[in-house]
């Protein structure tokens, strides 16, 4: 129990290392980009997104530095997961999200191609560096397309640019820099609290690394993003809710799993079976998710939140039961989900897409 114990506070100790670190960092990029001058509209899309997906990066790179490969594929699989049914289910519970058509047009399919593509990079039980630089390619080309296609949107009178700018403006120089350097510092020591606390537990627990990783990490290093998109609802800032999700999940496939793939340099991203088969395939249903509950109406409502939310619940449950005594119900439990759990989400999601159309017509 000592071991358990002394894995469990490392494990705590470094999500709150991370959360520390991760609000450093953002606090510091955005006051050098107002002292650059950089617009406010290039550090929404570039800066403060790389904020929050902060600790899924400089864990991921920490899991491979320490070789633990699967660590760092499942925060990444689990962190989308977590993103789209929990941060985007719970602040729809919060305020039903109003949608904007571009998310739909433009970036949920995109992360829909990525999430298959990455499936499909990782098939073979490896994602290479090559891969990963295709990846890293393909973030500085959406980042570009972002910034071009964001300028011919309207700029929300509404929006708390100015206060970021202020806030960030206030420190000076030296502040910027010395908040940058120590978010740096917290976030490279927490993701190496965080591993080791997470490798320590599944040895323990006689779960794999995967497990831990798509369950506490995931949720963990996600914290920046549900904070943000959950007070970004409470305050009625909904497009900054939704556009948060999405934006951390096209990150987390081409910045965080691409850069672990290039720091594995030529042994690549070993991933496991169980991820291929498994996981993977509910990162990209998750994705295509979206689609349907953005067109319901242009929003996405409170039941369509709490069914999130729940699917979410089960996910977890699908995940630990195998490991747990009650292994002998797992193949019952999958069953019900096929057989009556999904049925309801189907109905649920047509029902909603009906009545849309009714108001339509």
């Amino acid at each position: 129990m000592p071991e358990f114990l002394q894995a469990s506070i490392q494990v705590l100790l470094g999500i709150g290392l991370l959360f520390v670190g991760g609000e450093l960092f953002v606090q510091g990029s955005i006051a050098m980009a107002v002292i650059f001058g950089i617009p406010q509209l290039v550090i929404g899309l570039t800066v403060v997104s790389l904020g929050t997906s902060a600790p899924e990066l400089f864990v991921s790179l920490s899991s491979v530095l320490q070789g633990a490969d699967a660590l760092a594929v499942s925060n990444v699989v689990g962190s989308n997961i977590f993103n789209v049914m929990v941060v985007l289910g719970g602040s729809a519970l919060v305020r039903p999200l109003r949608v904007e058509s571009r998310l739909v047009r433009r970036d949920v399919p995109l992360m829909i191609a990525l999430s298959a593509a990455v499936w499909g990079m990782a098939s073979a039980g490896r994602v290479t560096w090559q891969a990963g630089l295709a990846l890293l390619l393909g973030l500085v080309i959406n980042t570009i397309w972002e910034i071009r296609t964001a300028r011919e949107q309207p700029v929300d009178s509404g929006s708390a640019e100015p206060d970021i700018e202020g806030d960030a403006a206030s420190g000076g120089w030296t502040l910027a820099v010395l908040r940058l350097i120590a978010g740096i510092g917290i976030l490279t020591i927490g993701s190496r609290v965080l591993v080791s606390g997470a490798t320590a537990a599944a040895s323990y627990l006689g779960v794999s690394e995967a497990v831990i990783g798509l369950t506490i990490v995931s949720a963990g290093t996600s914290m920046p993003e549900l904070i943000t998109s959950l007070v970004a609802a409470l305050r009625g800032r909904t497009d900054l809710a939704i556009g948060n999700v999405v934006g951390s999940c096209l990150l987390n496939l081409l910045l965080v799993l691409g850069g672990g793939a290039l720091a594995a340099a030529g042994r690549g991203l070993n991933v496991s079976p169980e991820l291929i088969q498994e996981d993977l395939p509910v990162m990209l249903l998750t994705s295509l998710a979206c689609l349907p509950i953005f067109w319901t109406g242009g929003r996405i409502s409170r039941l369509e939140g709490g069914l999130l939310l729940g699917l979410y619940i089960l996910y977890i449950v699908d995940n630990v039961l195998p490991r747990t005594t009650l292994a002998s119900w797992s193949d019952e439990f999958r069953l019900l989900m096929l057989c009556f759990v999904l049925p309801v989400v189907m109905i649920v999601i047509m029902t909603q897409a009906f009545a849309f159309w009714r108001t339509k017509t």
